[in-house]
């Protein structure tokens, strides 16, 4: 047991998307709240929360290193475990030095559950806290009061109300809850007092929002904009069924509301996107995109796509190659289709040989490359200076993003994180825009 008059030490540890990301700084806070002292990942600490992710099966074996990496950091440190994988199949958390187990529910009882073990110490058993998330229809409220950089990532709604094939999220995180405008805004205004400049709304399907309150994203996206301090809001990922001309007409009249969207695109096939249970066609995806573009003529999209699903034909990818063309991503993340039991992609005719994937993915990630490098060119050609939001140095070299989220390196010249400048761009290498800060 440690000692309770010395000061005890934690580590939060975190894979997964944005909203995982947000949970983890808010237990975080809480954690200091009750006299931890946070720590780096690779240090010697008294407890380690680790927030896991399920979304892949690769996702779950990092998440179950992770468990084993704090172990083998310090034997005797308190390990707790949460989020999806927890959720989805709590057995697989119980791994040599885990005392908790919680799901996605009452994730900040992990930092509670931390100060329990300090004062008595391990229990014989682990202590499992995984309860029916299908059952929740409020949202768990949490905020946080500053961010680790310039920008802030603050959930506002959970939960998803898809039925995707090849998917276990709504499973894993529940139907769809969503924070009031007034409780979200209430924290932006803190953080934007604190110094954040930029913010990050998200959720599991962001445009889910207000589905069951009856409130509207484009309203909150309206009243946060109204609050001072914040220069810049950003959106988390996004369907395209969310551009509506409602939505467009936000997007041109809000400067604050920054011109890049990310897409959960998954194909750029309607075949297979129909086999995803998707909500949309590759038509109807690259429309909206269009009618964005049209609006916007600087906006920048990004993108998910899943290679190699069942029953993704040559023909199937090779359109999935020519929609990222013309829809010319700033970037993709591109996976490879990964089965988790209990979904019906699971089963389905048509499975795609494990070398065809790596092939697909590798030759579609090479694809982002040469288009990035080519959108980031044309910006550049036509955009004489930019403003930046400086977040850190990379080799040497202030760095940080365009509104439209084009990555910007200049010179060092004493730009501090957090500061917007004009930067005259004056080239391009590797979908990276280089320039002078003015």
């Amino acid at each position: 047991m440690n000692n309770p008059a010395t000061v005890p030490t934690a580590s939060v540890l975190t894979l997964g998307c944005k909203v995982n990301q947000y949970e983890s700084e808010a237990i975080a806070e809480r954690l200091c709240a009750l006299g931890f002292e946070l720590r780096d990942v690779d240090d010697v600490c008294d407890v380690y929360i680790i927030n896991t992710c399920a979304v892949t099966a690769e996702a779950e074996r990092k998440s179950r290193r992770l468990i084993r990496r704090a172990y083998r950091k310090n034997a005797d440190a308190h390990i707790i475990v949460c989020g999806c994988m927890t959720q989805s199949a709590p057995d697989n958390a119980r791994l040599d030095g885990v005392d908790v187990i919680i799901g996605n529910k009452n994730k900040l009882a992990a930092a509670d559950e931390a100060l329990a073990l300090i004062r008595d110490g391990r229990p014989s058993t682990p202590r499992v806290l995984v309860t029916d998330i299908a059952v929740e229809r409020t949202v768990e409220e949490m905020a946080i009061t500053t961010a680790p950089r310039t920008r802030a990532v603050v959930k506002i709604c959970d939960g998803c109300g898809g039925k995707c094939a090849y998917c276990l999220i709504p499973s894993m995180r529940g139907p769809v809850r969503s924070r009031s405008i007034d409780s979200v805004t209430s924290e932006v205004r803190g953080l934007a007092s604190s110094g954040c400049r930029e913010i990050v709304l998200t959720g599991i399907e962001t445009a889910s929002f207000g589905h069951d309150t009856g409130e509207r994203l484009v309203d909150l996206l309206r009243t946060v904009a109204g609050i001072d301090g914040v220069e810049r809001i950003r959106l988390g990922s996004l369907e395209p069924t969310v551009i509506t001309d409602d939505f467009v007409r936000a997007a041109v009249e809000l400067p604050k509301l920054v011109p890049h969207y990310h897409l959960s695109l998954q194909s750029g096939s309607s075949s297979t996107l129909a086999r995803m249970r998707r909500k949309y066609t590759a038509e109807f995806a690259m429309a909206k995109i269009e009618t964005l573009r049209g609006a916007l003529p600087d906006v920048m999209f990004t993108t998910d796509v899943i290679v190699g699903f069942p029953g993704e034909t040559d023909a199937d990818f090779e359109e999935t190659v020519e929609f990222a063309r013309k829809a010319k991503f700033l970037h993709m993340h591109v996976f490879q289709f990964s089965p988790r039991r209990g979904t019906v992609a699971e089963a389905m005719e048509g499975q795609i040989p494990e070398s065809v994937k790596r092939e697909r993915s590798a030759r579609l990630i090479a694809e982002g490359e040469v288009i990035r490098d080519s959108v980031v060119g044309e910006y550049v050609s036509r955009t004489p200076t930019a403003p930046v939001l400086f977040e850190s140095d990379i080799d040497g070299m202030h760095a940080g993003r365009t509104p439209n989220f084009v990555e910007v390196r200049t010179r060092r010249c004493g730009v501090v994180p957090g500061e917007i400048r004009n930067v005259r761009l004056v080239g391009h290498e590797n979908g990276v825009a280089f320039g002078e800060v003015e």
